[in-house]
Parts: C-alpha cells; sequence; structure tokens
C-alpha cells in the first residue's frame, strides 16, 4: 500500500504532461500523506482539469467520515465489485501527477530488524501518473469535499522484493482512455496492470521520511549506513 510520495518537479511541468489549461502554482512536496490536499488530473466537460482533493476516498453513502475508515489505496481488482467504488470507477476516473512514491521493508513476523525505507522514481526523474478514482462528499450541512484515492494491483518484478501491491502507474499513451467517462469497461480495465520493471528505480533512503514534518529533499538521500566501529559523540 502506497501512503506516502512526492511531487518536486515544477509546475510548468506537470502542465505540459498532463495539458490542462489552469496555471496552479504550487512549491515542491517530498512527503505528501493522507488527509492532505494533492493535486489531481480529471475530465471536465470535456477538458481536462487541475484540481486539489483530499487524499482519502469518501463513498457519496457515507454519513460521517470519522466512522469510515480512511481509503487512500483502493484495489483494482475489487473495485468493480465494490459498493464503495463501481460508480467511481464507471465515471470518476483521475491521475495523480507524482514523480516518487515510498514504501518500506518490513521484517517478516518472528525476526528482529528495523523497517527500511524505499524511494521508487523514474531513472530519468520525470513525473508519472498513478491511476485514482474521486468521489464529491456532502455533509448534512451541504458543504462539500472532492476526495480521491489512487489505485493499486500486484506488485511487478521490481517492488515485489519489498511488497506485494504496487501502485498502478497509466501510461501517458493511455491518458485519454483512463479520463474519458464514456469509455468501455474492458478499455479502461486494461489500463489497471503492474508498471513495466524498468520504469522505475529503487533506491534505499534513511528514516526522515517515517515523520510528516519532514518534507524537504533531504528525505530522498539514499541511505548512508554509520561506519563500523563509530560511535556518537561524547556529551558534555
Amino acid at each position: 500500500m502506497c501512503g506516502r510520495y512526492a511531487i518536486t518537479l515544477p509546475p510548468d511541468a506537470m502542465r505540459a504532461l498532463f495539458g490542462y489549461p489552469e496555471q496552479p502554482n504550487f512549491p515542491p512536496r517530498y512527503n505528501i500523506a493522507p488527509t492532505q490536499p494533492v493535486p489531481v488530473v480529471r475530465q471536465n466537460e470535456g477538458v481536462r482539469q487541475f484540481i486539489l482533493m483530499r487524499w482519502g476516498f469518501i463513498p457519496g453513502w457515507v454519513k460521517d467520515p470519522k466512522e469510515f475508515p480512511l481509503v487512500i489505496n483502493i484495489r483494482g481488482e475489487t473495485a468493480a465489485e465494490k459498493p464503495s467504488f463501481r460508480a467511481a470507477l464507471t465515471r470518476r476516473r483521475c491521475l495523480m501527477p507524482v514523480d516518487g512514491f515510498y514504501e518500506w521493508h518490513r521484517p517478516g513476523p518472528g525476526t528482529r530488524g528495523e523497517s527500511r525505507a524505499y524511494l521508487f522514481r523514474r531513472p530519468d526523474r520525470g513525473l508519472f501518473a498513478f491511476a485514482a478514482l474521486w468521489e464529491t462528499w456532502s455533509s448534512p450541512d451541504g458543504s462539500e469535499i472532492d476526495t480521491v484515492a489512487l489505485i493499486n494491483g500486484p506488485a511487478n518484478g521490481l517492488m515485489s522484493a519489498i511488497h506485494e501491491r504496487c501502485p498502478v502507474i497509466v501510461d501517458p499513451r493511455h491518458f485519454v482512455t483512463w479520463l474519458d467517462p464514456s469509455a468501455e469497461p474492458k478499455d479502461y480495465a486494461a489500463v489497471l496492470r503492474p508498471p513495466p520493471d524498468d520504469l522505475l528505480e529503487m533506491v534505499r533512503i534513511g528514516p526522515a521520511v517515517n515523520k510528516v514534518a519532514h518534507d524537504g529533499p533531504e528525505i530522498q538521500e539514499p541511505f548512508a549506513p554509520s561506519p563500523v566501529g563509530t560511535s556518537a559523540p561524547a556529551q558534555a
């Protein structure tokens, strides 16, 4: 399950790839976390649109979000069967722009050791897009919240070494199909597949990413273990 990701490239680079008319200005984000507002690209009246949404999908029938689990990932294999996601998969598909995401390799049951954090990114450091679903939730007082969650599927060969699941990454050639609310189910379902093994690279990083408050480029620095035999400096 993907629970943190990054968007660090300039707004112009995102606009050039996704082709929306808006000209948003936003700072680099190195440690985006659930419930935060995140950039989303959707199709609105035949035109692509940039919009901010809450990362955490809330189905329209939910009465109180506090009593509904936080949904940040949706299983692609079963989305069409689940009442919570069926309508969104049919009519409200979108893209979540990203240029890096994080996963943790956790020791198995009965083993010792700390979790290790890894950064997944394109070797050329370019942008890519998660397949995602969105929904507008209306509260009893009439206010509305646009919400979103990414879709995941079985891990590809690269990610399977540390995790069994992997975000679905949409090839730019398939943006039109994925965003088109009139697309046939067989066509948009074909998008829901693991990314090619050579699309991304995996970089072990340090533990700074574990804290949401850390949101600078230093969290993406490759892990550098302390030299053997060194110790912390003595305290005066």
